[in-house]
Formats: C-alpha cells, structure tokens, sequence
C-alpha cells in the first residue's frame, strides 16, 4: 500500500520538519498515488495553523501500527506503558477501531499525529471504508492528539459534553508538554481537534448493520469521560474509567470513579478495553485490582485527614501499599493522593 505524505517543518524553523501521512490517496501502486494526488492536490492551508508546508507531496510505503482483533471486527492497539518519550511519539495508550457494513468508528487516537497515522494504517491495511467517527473517551492528551488524520479525512469527532472546552483550556499546555517530551519534529503537525458531536447522555453510532452506544459518566477519571460499546459483540472500551498495570491518573473526582466503577462492574460486557495495558480484560474481575487502589486511596486518604497530617506528608504515605502492583508508580500515586485529600478534607 502506497500513501501521499507532505513534509511539514516548524513555522519558524525550516529545518525542523517531519513527513506526515495525507489521507485519503491510499493505492497499492506508487503511480496510482501518484494520480489521486495529482487530480485533487491537498490544500497546505490546512495544516497553517501547525506547521509550514516544505517540500512537495510524494507517494511510499509506511509500517502500520500492530493491532489485535480482540473480537470479530473490533481491533485494539496496546500502547506501552511508559511516559512520552521521543522512543514511543507518545504512543502510551490504548485505541482501537470498529468495522461495521459501511463504515469505520475509531476510539481515541494516541499521543501525536504520528501514532494517530499508524493507526490510520492500521485501519487501511483492513479495510477500505470510510472512517466515520473519531470517540474520544476523554480530555487527556495521549488519548487525543493522535486525532488530526481521522479529521483531515472526515470523521466526526464524538466526546463528553464537557470536552471540547476542556481540551480547549488545556490546549497550549498540552501541545508545549508534549513536544517537550516527544520532541518538536517527531510531535508536528499534532493538535486538539475540534468536538462535534458532545454527548450529554448517551448516544448511538450506526456504522451500518452495527451499533456502538457511547455514554457520558459523571466526574470520574476526569469531568469529560465516555465509554463506548459494540452492541453487536458485547465490547466495551472504558478509556481511563479503567486502568490495567498502568497506575491510575485521577484527574477528577474519587468517590465519583468509585461510583462509577460500581456502575460499570453491573454492567454486562463480553470484555472490556482498558485505557493503559491489555488489550481486552475479563468483566467485572478485570477492574478489581483498580477498585483495590482507589480503595486503598480513599481509606489512607481518610485516615491522613483524621490524624491530622499534613498534605505534605501524607503524600508521602497514602497507598504506599500499593507501590508493587502498579507501573509508573511514582509518576501519579502523589499526584492521585493530592487530588484526594483536597478532595476529602471536605466531607
């Protein structure tokens, strides 16, 4: 499979430039490409507000990124669990993508538009449908920067009714954050897209003989989280309403997720796609070592309170227990147990 590419370089630096993938002109020839892109030339205004386009559009062969058909027709990708680094492009998080009769529903994108094109790749290596619609299960960026292939190319971008002005508010920290640790030319051309559809309930998507209802969650993981389910084969991808090995990130409200997680464990599910890790877990029991820490986190929080400590130190010490069961312990358990204590002092 061919594909058209642009090279974007920096505003203001020429020499810091990337070659970024331009859906829609997939052939398997280079030459067939080459006249898809010749009969309707991209518009560079499109990537102004980004990048500077540099030299001209060319056609070539590129990896897709690796996915699992973890039931029939839904695909996941397992994003490592690391922090963004130039090594991964911010690929840190799961996605995965739908196939219906008539076309293609993605859910989240990754970390940078780079991770976001190995995605599209990966969708094209399967299937030449339309991709309709782009889930975003919440605000975090290593789930939404991914997303400007699957816009470039149409698709609806459907999210929390919260989420396009969370995203909005964030947007400038997200983008100097991420190009900071995935680097300024691997991180270009990467952005927050706009939201068109914002869910305030629940909603469904037909992706033509095959339903996916996506539905808003009170404050959880954070204010703008949605889960996604195929109805056609009992799937449910949680974003972060669910972690796997991966230290949770609690960005909003911790009775709010223990609720939540109450409400999802009495849910049926065939399997549930976790934000970070497996690519599929087992329902209910896959949530259960995520119930234990934010156990583990209200109850050392509570008694941290009690005793009188000060945030300072108890930080130092609430859910200290769980420090081996988790990944990238040090990276959120304090941060987590800030969001808490401000949060509990209160009751």
């Amino acid at each position: 499979m061919f594909e058209a590419v642009l090279t974007l370089c920096l505003t203001l630096d020429a020499g810091t430039c990337r070659d970024t993938l331009l859906p829609g002109y997939e052939a398997e020839s280079r030459a067939s490409c080459a006249e898809a892109l010749a009969a309707a030339p991209p518009d560079p205004a499109r990537f102004a507000p980004l990048a500077a386009p540099g030299e001209a559009t060319t056609c070539r062969a590129a990896a897709a990124l690796e996915v699992e058909e973890i039931a029939p027709g839904v695909f996941v990708h397992s994003g490592a669990i690391e922090e963004p680094a130039p090594g991964n492009l911010g690929d840190v998080s799961n996605m995965g993508f739908v196939i219906g009769g008539a076309s293609v529903a993605v859910i989240d994108a990754g970390g940078s538009r780079a991770v976001g094109e190995g995605l599209w790749r990966a969708i094209r290596a399967r299937t030449d449908l339309p991709v309709s619609h782009l889930v975003l299960t919440h605000m975090h960026p290593d789930h939404v920067l991914g997303a400007g292939p699957f816009v470039f190319a149409g698709a609806e971008v459907v999210g929390h009714a919260g989420l396009g002005r969370a995203m909005s508010e964030r947007r400038q920290s997200y983008l100097d954050s991420f190009a900071r640790l995935i680097g300024p030319a691997a991180f270009l051309g990467s952005d927050v897209p706009a939201v068109d559809d914002e869910v305030e309930d629940s909603t469904r998507i037909d992706l033509g003989g095959r339903v996916l209802t996506v539905t808003a969650w009170p404050a959880a993981h954070t204010g703008t989280d949605v889960t996604v389910r195929d109805e056609e084969t009992g799937i449910l991808f949680a974003g972060d309403l669910v972690f796997d090995r991966h230290t949770p990130a609690l960005d909003g409200s911790l009775r709010g997720w223990q609720s939540v997680l109450e409400d999802l464990q009495a849910t049926e599910a065939a399997g549930v796609v976790p934000g970070h890790g497996a690519a599929r877990l087992p329902w209910p029991e896959g949530a259960e070592p995520l119930v234990r820490y934010l156990d583990t986190l209200a109850a050392d929080t509570r008694a941290a309170l009690n005793g009188g400590m000060r945030l300072g130190d108890a930080v130092e010490v609430i859910a200290e227990d769980e420090r081996e069961a988790w990944a990238l312990f040090d990276a959120y358990n304090a941060r987590n147990a800030t969001v808490a204590f401000t949060e509990l002092e209160w009751e």
